[in-house]
């Protein structure tokens, strides 16, 4: 029975919106369990991250799928602490062979999300990790408009958000929920492939 961590951090509630979508994907699959963990502000002390049950959960997982919003070009700071958290792991090589993918959130259009998608990717090579990337087309391309993968990413799922500075609760297109919702019924089919 694979097993499917979703790790993510989140500032306003859109990456966690996606987080929830991508566990709800992964969870039709027949046999998975999913465990979705979230970074929070205060697992971080003096610039350090450090939650031991979250790295036990993690490592005893088939998969772990990377989640943060794109800040600045790149990925949030307490997300990057949780990766640099998580370098012991690498010396090990306590990450290697499991699955990994990854998904993130801007309010523009490009907000550069690729670079943190290509930096979630990067971390997981260097764990020696199996990347899954989004298996879907855009599909406007042929004549839909569900909205499925509408911002043409292709390395890990990709949501925007027009910013809102009012305060109201966070909402993300119906089109990169469902995108959401068919990475994680990827991820976990491939998972449930990869370990037999």
């Amino acid at each position: 029975m694979p097993t499917v961590a979703i790790v993510y951090f989140s500032g306003a509630g859109h990456t966690h919106l996606m987080a929830q979508a991508v566990a709800e994907g992964a969870s039709k699959v027949e046999g998975t369990t999913v465990e979705v963990l979230r970074i929070i502000g205060e697992q971080i002390v003096n610039g350090r991250w450090k939650d031991d049950a979250t790295i036990e959960k993690l490592n005893g997982a088939d998969a772990i799928v990377f989640g943060t919003p794109t800040y600045m070009g790149g990925a949030a700071a307490q997300f990057k602490a949780f990766i640099d958290a998580a370098s012991g792991i690498w010396f090990q090589h306590g990450w290697k062979d499991k699955i990994a993918a990854g998904f993130t959130h801007s309010s523009s259009p490009s907000g550069d999300k690729q670079g943190t998608l290509l930096y979630l990717a990067t971390n997981a090579a260097q764990h020696g990790m199996i990347w899954v990337n989004v298996g879907d087309l855009q599909s406007f391309l042929f004549g839909k408009d569900d909205g499925v993968n509408r911002l043409g990413g292709f390395l890990g799922v990709m949501g925007q958000t027009q910013l809102d500075m009012s305060g109201k609760e966070a909402e993300i297109d119906p089109g990169d929920r469902l995108t959401s919702e068919r990475f994680g019924q990827r991820i976990a089919e491939a998972t449930k492939r990869w370990v037999g």
